[in-house]
């Protein structure tokens, strides 16, 4: 999907939500416990109530890997059954040397069929230009995240500069890719780094988790962090997935997806 494609969909549904898809088999809901085919139809059941609300899904690789075989084909029938009208993310945090991270970019984007992928950025460029190699496709590059453990790297000061590690690698990456196929993650329980990102990075993407179970505040990145092209895909996983442990599992869901998208639409420029 390119850049105008996906914020013309987001302008149509008046929604910069991304679902993700970390779809733990232990927390399922009641009714599917001992399904021949739990995972997926959990994420059938998710993806089904939430279409109309989102514009992106992102299925985290972990909760697929750790299954092996099984978990592997759930997450290909995942993203066949999301299909081209969705920005399909596979949440992989990939990153290795160059000819690795070429297997790893064909793994998702020729070998399923995703819009875009997870990198980290700690091997430098030449870990990350294979996967721009791809026409249409996205590098999601991870530069200030959500968790905790933020502070341990990405917060430290660069003797050289003084400035964060984090900004070093948004202003670094910038000349490796372009708004049309690289993104940045910065995570939403960092509102107040959103003006400094956008001084580095005007016209990027931003792929924002941490809104929902991580107790983000959408309001507070959306201050400084929409754009004219809105600019953001905020995602939230826990918070929609497992709304009820119940037979009402996917009405539950839809139900905090449609608050997410509601305060959405009154956020949007225009």
């Amino acid at each position: 999907m390119n850049r105008q494609t996906l914020i013309s969909s987001i302008f149509q549904k008046k929604s910069f939500l991304c679902v993700g898809l970390d779809t733990d088999p232990a927390k399922l809901p009641q009714p599917l416990r001992g399904h021949p085919d739990a995972v997926f139809e959990f994420n059938k059941q998710i993806i089904d109530a939430t279409r109309d609300l989102c514009v992106a899904y992102k299925p985290n690789l972990a909760f697929y890997e750790c299954r092996g075989a099984d978990g592997w084909r759930d997450f290909e029938r995942t993203v066949a059954y999301i299909g081209p009208e969705h920005f399909i993310i596979a949440d992989a945090k990939r990153g290795d040397i160059g000819n690795t991270s070429r297997m790893y970019a064909q793994a998702f984007f020729e070998k399923t069929d995703c819009d875009a992928v997870t990198v980290a950025p700690y091997m430098g460029a030449d870990s990350v230009s294979p996967f721009l190699g791809f026409p249409g496709k996205w590098v999601i590059l991870l530069a200030l995240t959500s968790n905790p453990g933020s502070a341990d790297f990405q917060q430290a000061k660069l003797q050289q500069t003084g400035m964060p590690l984090w900004e070093s690698v948004m202003q670094t990456a910038q000349t490796w890719g372009s708004p049309e196929n690289l993104m940045f993650v910065v995570g939403a329980t960092h509102a107040e780094a959103f003006a400094r990102v956008r001084a580095i990075a005007p016209e990027h993407f931003l792929l924002v988790p941490g809104v929902g179970a991580q107790g983000g505040d959408l309001a507070a990145i959306c201050r400084h962090g929409l754009t004219r092209d809105c600019g953001l895909l905020v995602n939230a996983s826990r918070s929609i997935l497992f709304a009820s442990s119940g037979a009402d599992f996917a009405d539950a869901a839809r139900a905090e997806a449609q608050k997410m998208q509601q305060e959405m639409a009154g956020l949007l420029p225009g």
